[in-house]
């Protein structure tokens, strides 16, 4: 009989069982996941490329070991010769990097394919919306004129434009505005470094870049009008990064990517705990995120520049005769052939968010004691830190400001969601649930504001699934039954009809639904277990219990039928009743029944269908029209600070006044878990959706876990 061995492909999340010697490519095609390769397995292309990652896992309870694949082969051995580069420019390790095509598996593993490496691309949901906002960053620029200095006047060049930079200031702001004196301005090392060359250059005309009206960071020659800076969301699945003009608010470029740290844990406390258990666990998660942040600015600064070019060259065709302009556009005498208008190092400013443990690990502080009780940050305030000191590459002398946490597990991104929706500014009381791995909750209103936090789990957006994935394309991302011929429609990732294309699994938001939709069709009981004994062929016995089929083998890209399980119903169910009685907690210290609006934040969360969510409890009951997703609240939230310095003091003011509620301290906390799993509660009512559930009956075993 074959031996069999466990692997693990991140980000993904796909794992399984797959036979003995098994080339890594072949076992990620049959969990599903596609690895690129254009040279049919001969070693040349590299497209291959996958990262093994060494150590015990406790989560998944194996040992990962590159001695756990075959031997790096004499193939494999020159291309990497030929490219000695790749590892240095990549960061990677000797041994860590291997080509999926011809390494085979011996052992346990875990893998990790890196973004140029996967054959569908994560369709990452983050995108800004349109929001007016009060433009005041933190940068401003000031021309600045001197006269050069002489053997009769022979100030230093420092001194000199700190007191040009005096007039121009006062001459800008206006002189009934209180500013720093010139002997209070400050420059920073790196700038000062250029000083004297930038100003004789120049001929003494520069534009001055001032950062919270003390400190310059940048001289320019002559005028300059434009500034730029970036706002970064680190979600603990997702990450991304919106590139603005400072100077008119515009969103220039939008670019988000997988967490990379995912490959060390799926969830905040196994990230933590990876940092607890290996002495360069801390390093390891930092860099990975920074070099992530890095990558993310140069994408979003070549698209910037793709744009404006574009832009120039639309002018110009309006502008001149169409015919000369698309010759000189031809020849690259404009626009195309100029240099880039922007670059990395232009972008003097970045603000931060996410959660408390992402906090944490782009600042590069131990996480270690936000696991363990009393579960304490290292700082709740805002920080500012010079990027320079954390190897991010925007101008070294720029600015990195991360938000404030709130809690232990109530972070920067909850300050930023709190930001961008306002509910300290409401009469109502809102609930505002970020919904993802971790789910963050405020709720309130301009008198009083709570909140508190609790793990989710992976099931959500695709883990712990048995066809679960993330969304990219061939992942089913809508569910229907029909409640009579108990048949499913279903919608795939990048198919506009429905029931077409090839399905490959299912991602967060279908699993939703279809879990919502087997309890409607009764195909499901409230306590999350199939019945038996239904005329259709689709629920059926399988290897690990009952199940619902909603793609047939031949209706999909890996030739095997596609089915909920049981033990996914199960995971939807710990997951949901997680949230509901973080929801129920909250509203109980406000003696609220129900909140007078919802507000679904967080990519994840745009993408769930609000009937099907509040069919299986995932969310309180509450008018369905005053259920609202808002996209990537978090994101938003960080824009705004970006481009509005008053607004970091607000949110700073209003964090600190934010009560936290910590779950494991309410001794309800179990017996109200319990009752919150089944569907949709085992005694709350939900009129809003009664009528979508004729069938439900009175649940005896409540009483068991009702005070």
């Amino acid at each position: 009989m074959t031996k069999k061995h466990t692997i693990i492909l991140q980000p993904s999340g796909r794992r399984g069982q797959v036979e003995e010697n098994t080339s890594v490519r072949t076992a990620a095609r049959e969990l599903g996941v596609e690895i690129e390769s254009i040279c049919a397995e001969n070693a040349t292309c590299g497209k291959c490329i996958v990262l093994i990652e060494e150590g015990r896992f406790e989560k998944y309870n194996i040992e990962s070991k590159r001695e756990h694949l075959s031997p790096v082969t004499t193939e494999e051995a020159n291309y990497f010769k030929r490219r000695p580069k790749l590892l240095k420019d990549k960061g990677w390790e000797a041994g860590q990097v291997r080509l999926s095509c011809q390494a085979k598996i011996r052992g346990d593993v875990l893998i990790n394919v890196p973004e140029e490496s996967r054959g569908n691309k994560q369709i990452v949901r983050k995108t800004a919306r349109e929001r007016q906002i009060e433009i005041k960053p933190a940068i401003r620029k000031y021309l600045v004129s001197m006269s050069p200095p002489t053997l009769e006047r022979p100030i230093a060049d420092w001194e000199r434009l700190a007191k040009g930079l005096e007039t121009s200031m006062a001459l800008v702001r206006g002189a009934e505005e209180k500013l720093p004196r010139w002997h209070e301005l400050k420059i920073d090392y790196q700038c000062l470094r250029t000083l004297s060359k930038t100003l004789r250059e120049a001929k003494w005309q520069v534009t001055v870049s001032v950062w919270n009206d003390r400190e310059v960071i940048q001289v320019q020659p002559g005028y300059v009008e434009d500034s730029y800076g970036a706002a970064v969301d680190i979600g603990s699945t997702t990450v991304a990064l919106y590139l603005c003009n400072l100077r008119t608010g515009e969103l220039l470029a939008a670019e988000s990517e997988m967490n990379p740290q995912i490959v060390y844990g799926e969830d905040v406390m196994s990230r933590i705990q990876y940092t607890i258990e290996h002495p360069d666990g801390l390093e390891k998660l930092h860099k990975a995120i920074i070099a992530t942040l890095n990558k993310l600015l140069k994408q979003a600064v070549k698209t910037a520049n793709a744009q404006m070019s574009k832009s120039a060259n639309e002018q110009m065709s309006k502008s001149a005769n169409e015919q000369i302009a698309n010759e000189q556009i031809a020849n690259g005498q404009i626009a195309n052939g100029q240099e880039d208008r922007l670059k990395v190092e232009d972008v003097l400013e970045m603000v931060v968010v996410g959660n408390s443990t992402m906090h944490h690990l782009v600042l590069n502080l131990p996480p270690k004691d936000l696991g363990l009780a009393p579960f304490v940050p290292a700082i709740h305030a805002s920080v500012d830190v010079k990027a320079r000191e954390l190897g991010i590459h925007i101008n070294p002398a720029g600015n990195v400001h991360v938000l404030p946490t709130i809690a232990s597990f109530v972070g920067a991104d909850t300050s930023a969601m709190i930001l961008a929706e306002e509910p300290h500014k409401q009469d109502e009381n809102w609930l505002l649930i970020d919904v993802g791995t971790n789910a963050e909750l405020v709720l309130g209103n301009r008198r009083r504001l709570v909140c508190t936090s609790t793990p989710t789990g992976p099931a959500l957006e695709g883990a712990h699934v048995e066809y679960g994935m993330r969304a990219a394309p061939g992942a089913i991302e809508r569910v229907q039954i029909d409640e009579k011929t108990l048949e499913p429609r279903y919608k795939i990732v990048g198919e506009e009809e429905w029931n077409t294309g090839k399905a490959k699994g299912i991602c967060g938001s279908a699993i939703i639904d279809a879990v919502a939709e087997l309890f409607r069709a009764e195909i499901v009981d409230s306590r999350g277990k199939f019945k038996k004994g239904l005329s259709t062929k689709r629920v059926r016995e399988g290897e690990s219990g009952w199940e619902y089929v909603i793609a047939w083998a031949e209706e999909t890209s890996i030739g095997r039928d596609i089915p909920i399980t049981q033990q996914d119903v199960r995971q939807i169910q710990l997951a949901k009743a997680a949230l509901f009685t973080a929801a129920r907690t909250l509203l109980k210290r406000m003696n609220l029944e129900s909140p007078d609006k919802i507000i679904l934040a967080g990519g994840f969360g745009s993408y769930i269908d609000k009937e099907k969510a509040m069919l299986i409890g995932l969310i309180p009951d509450c008018p369905l029209e005053n259920v609202y997703a808002v996209g990537n609240a978090a994101g938003d939230g960080a824009r705004i600070a970006l481009l509005n310095i008053e607004k970091r003091n607000e949110i700073d003011s209003v964090t600190r006044k934010v009560e936290r509620f910590e779950l494991p301290t309410d001794p309800e906390f179990q017996n109200q878990f319990m009752l919150a799993t089944s569907f949709p509660h085992m005694s709350e009512p939900f009129p809003h959706i009664a009528h979508l559930i004729p069938h439900r009956k009175a649940d005896p075993m409540a009483k068991n876990f009702m005070k």
